[in-house]
């Protein structure tokens, strides 16, 4: 059962990471690896380099039910720290999660013979994938170069963080269609161990980037939104 109420710098690490595992993601993004005994959240984030004060920010916004974040917890966000972990967020989806998924469903599928619903899935895969990655570079060349440039009191070029939050929308439609063609018409034939736990790493996927999403909308935009503002 998770922890209903917030995760303190003095918890254990090993103890957030039985008790919501799904938080293995939050710390490698933070580039924090296991082997850390029975050390303090605070006590690992130091010896790594972290900003304690940031990734119990993001950890927390992760466990609770709520896209609000409170004044005090966005003012202490550490924007490098954020950054990082949003950028290692991209790495990963792009360069593990994605192909991963990838190799999975051609392995799982039958592309040996004229299959047209394999094809069709494969098409509609790699069309969100590209999807994914147009807008994930946005973000790397775009939005980060600007908060990067807004911190060292460089030109922005007139950009402001509400550009990024009106172009932020979900980029879910071409995934439902990969799954619903996999649900709904892919012929069973026989194993389909597979088959299915691609279809949980779709799955799984999908849920890993909306919550990433909510990172960027919620704890992101307002944090770059308080910089915009100091610096009128």
């Amino acid at each position: 059962m998770y922890k209903t109420s917030k995760y303190t710098l003095t918890d254990k690490m090993s103890y957030l990471i039985c008790d919501n595992y799904t938080l293995l993601q939050v710390m490698s993004r933070f580039d924090l690896s296991l082997g850390f005994g029975d050390k303090t959240v605070q006590e690992v984030c130091r010896e790594n380099g972290v900003d304690c004060r940031t990734f119990l920010a993001v950890v927390n916004f992760m466990i609770e039910d709520s896209d609000r974040m409170e004044d005090d917890d966005v003012k202490d966000i550490s924007m490098p720290s954020l950054m990082n972990y949003l950028k290692q967020a991209h790495h990963y989806f792009l360069d593990f999660c994605l192909p991963t998924i990838r190799r999975k469903l051609i392995e799982a599928i039958d592309c040996s013979t004229e299959n047209e619903v394999a094809f069709l899935i494969l098409k509609f895969f790699d069309q969100y994938a590209g999807e994914v990655r147009k807008h994930m570079d946005y973000e790397d060349m775009n939005v980060f170069t600007y908060v990067e440039n807004l911190m060292t009191g460089r030109e922005t070029g007139g950009f402001r963080i509400s550009q990024f939050a009106r172009r932020h929308d979900q980029i879910d439609a071409t995934l439902t269609e990969l799954k619903n063609i996999i649900i709904k018409y892919y012929p069973a034939k026989g194993n389909n161990h597979l088959l299915n736990a691609v279809l949980f790493d779709i799955f799984s996927c999908e849920q890993d980037l909306a919550s990433h999403c909510r990172v960027e909308d919620y704890l992101f935009v307002p944090a770059v939104l308080r910089l915009e503002k100091e610096g009128k």
